[in-house]
């Protein structure tokens, strides 16, 4: 078997399509999920891709996870943190719960797994970290400060973990996906998804697999020189 890789969210939408590329890879693929049990299940039986149920926002069942994964499978080599929520409103609408909760997911659940899987890459002098943040944490979105604050922070943790990974053969990368045509996005109504994609330069949204090819990129063996670098795949909306 390959290295061991593990895809935080990694059953459904972009996750999915990471897991599956990495797969071909010839990875040991290990998909975690929180919610949606039945399509987690059917995803594996489908794929023959290991899945397994924890909160990523939540640190002590990371480790549990993290030690069940070492214990079955071997020591991770292989991270993508993929996990994310959106909890949308205005600042004068919005919750400190919900804040919370788009803090703790998908920013808390960076530093829970990198934390816990480092030393065993740096045990080994080798390490592929690649967080998933997003065009609204570059650019920033209305109605999104928790969505955009978290996602920026994820660019900025990438940074400075990739200087702290980079003399024990360990890069840490960040991709900054644009509208890709997930479940989340269909959910937009109809006539605020043409107003996003008429600012999109290349006139489509983004495909899971378009993410998922960068994340094989910046995860494969031979990609030692590239660290500390977030990867745009937006289809042109944002540029700088």
């Amino acid at each position: 078997m390959g290295r061991v890789a593990l895809v935080t969210g990694g059953t459904r939408g972009i996750g999915q399509a990471i897991s599956v590329a990495l797969q071909a890879a010839d990875r040991t693929v290990i998909a975690s999920y929180f919610g949606n049990e039945e399509a987690a299940l059917a995803f594996s039986e489908a794929t023959g891709i290991h899945v397994l149920r924890f909160d990523a926002a939540d640190f002590d069942a990371c480790a549990a996870a993290v030690a069940e994964i070492e214990d079955r499978f071997g020591p991770i080599g292989v991270l993508v943190n993929n996990a994310g929520i959106t909890r949308d409103a205005t600042v004068a609408k919005m919750s400190r719960d919900m804040w919370d909760a788009v803090m703790d997911t998908n920013l808390g659940s960076c530093f829970n797994l990198c934390k816990l899987t480092f030393e065993a890459m740096r045990h080994a002098n080798f390490g592929r970290i690649v967080n998933i943040g997003s065009v609204n944490g570059q650019a920033g979105q209305y109605g999104q400060v928790n969505y955009s604050a978290a996602k920026s922070g994820i660019h900025g943790l990438t940074r400075a973990l990739a200087l702290e990974g980079a003399k024990f053969g360990i890069t840490v990368n960040a991709i900054a996906p644009g509208y890709v045509d997930t479940d989340m996005v269909r959910a937009v109504p109809s006539e605020v998804l043409a107003k996003i994609v008429a600012r999109i330069p290349v006139g489509r949204l983004g495909y899971a697999s378009d993410i998922a090819r960068g994340v094989s990129f910046l995860t494969a063996d031979d990609a030692e020189f590239v660290t500390g670098t977030t990867l745009s795949i937006n289809g042109g909306q944002h540029m700088y």
